[in-house]
């Protein structure tokens, strides 16, 4: 095995034995908007420092050195994981919760360009998912996530539907190497993953797309958060698009997404709602949060946005009808 081989798999056996580790005693953390985790860790807690494993795995305060078995922490070290010197030390992942399951994702704060974002909307975007496969009657042969990030979506689908072909992409290999870590600890070994812009790396159709793309208008335009076009929209247009004709007959697309709304109207709701109609699919459009980034709107480029609010669009295709195309 050549040393960034060797490096990679030190790396994901230090990872999947933190896991372990935190599932083992217990870990629980439900993970905040950054704007949140940055207001919890700014209170006036004169040294404070991580004293448990929420502290250190959650909240991503630094720890003293003898928080974690001697073994785990050198482990975690040598592959980079953990840093710091004397006393206190610092992860360089979070993990989230998600259920049953644990996930991995980037450190507080998320500033880098591949950060892996992990969040509110993550539990909302498993959350229409779910509601989702309760409500579809044919089986799932084939089904994918684009932009799958950490992979809450796509290990969704693959424990709801574990005889399916799941498939992971997303244009961040920082991404794809959490997905694969995430998935390699919840057991979905039917989970594949990919690197592939939209669809530009796979092939044929699909019965059941989902996509949590970004849709805020960030000034550094990182991966994870930069929607793009019309105040972040662009993003969800293009793979509302794409996607469309890339449905099985009978299958089925959820977007969750979010949309600035402006003097009471919904700009993605009136640049979809007439090609939906015109092309005889099956839609509903529902707001499922009115007021999501309340801070981002004193930002000079939402200044005559009213609110953000989280929507979810599902588009069924009829089982025979034909290809869909916007």
């Amino acid at each position: 095995m050549n040393a960034p081989l060797r490096t990679e798999a030190l790396r994901q056996q230090a990872l999947l034995a933190l896991l372990r580790y935190l599932q083992d005693q217990g870990y629980d953390f439900i993970t905040p908007t950054p704007a949140t985790h940055a207001r919890v860790l700014a209170r006036p807690t004169p040294g404070r420092c991580g004293s448990d494993l929420r502290d250190a795995f959650g909240w991503n305060r630094p720890f003293p050195a003898a928080l974690l078995p001697q073994a785990l922490l050198q482990q975690l070290q040598a592959v980079g994981m953990v840093y710091g010197e004397g006393a206190l030390r610092r992860s360089s992942v979070r993990v989230a919760s998600l259920g049953e399951n644990l996930l991995l994702h980037s450190a507080f704060p998320t500033e880098a360009e591949d950060a892996v974002f992990f969040g509110p909307d993550s539990y909302r975007f498993v959350a229409a998912i779910e509601a989702h496969l309760q409500q579809r009657e044919a089986p799932l042969q084939r089904a994918l996530d684009i932009g799958c990030g950490a992979g809450p979506g796509a290990l969704c689908i693959a424990r709801h539907a574990p005889q399916t072909e799941v498939l992971g992409v997303d244009i961040n290999p920082a991404a794809l190497e959490l997905a694969r870590l995430n998935a390699a600890f919840a057991g979905a070994d039917h989970l594949q993953l990919c690197e592939s812009d939209l669809f530009g790396a796979l092939q044929g159709d699909f019965d059941l797309i989902v996509a949590n793309p970004p849709y805020l208008l960030d000034p550094n335009q990182r991966t994870y958060r930069h929607g793009g076009g019309q105040l972040g929209l662009g993003l969800s247009l293009q793979i509302v698009e794409a996607a469309l004709p890339r449905l099985s007959p009978g299958g089925s697309l959820l977007l969750y997404t979010g949309v600035a709304m402006r003097d009471g109207e919904d700009p993605l709701l009136s640049s979809l709602g007439p090609a939906l109609q015109g092309n005889g699919a099956c839609w509903r459009y529902r707001e499922v949060d009115p007021d999501v980034f309340g801070e981002e709107l004193e930002v000079p480029a939402y200044a005559d946005v009213e609110r953000i609010a989280a929507v979810v669009l599902e588009v069924r295709r009829a089982p025979q009808a034909p290809s869909l195309r916007l």
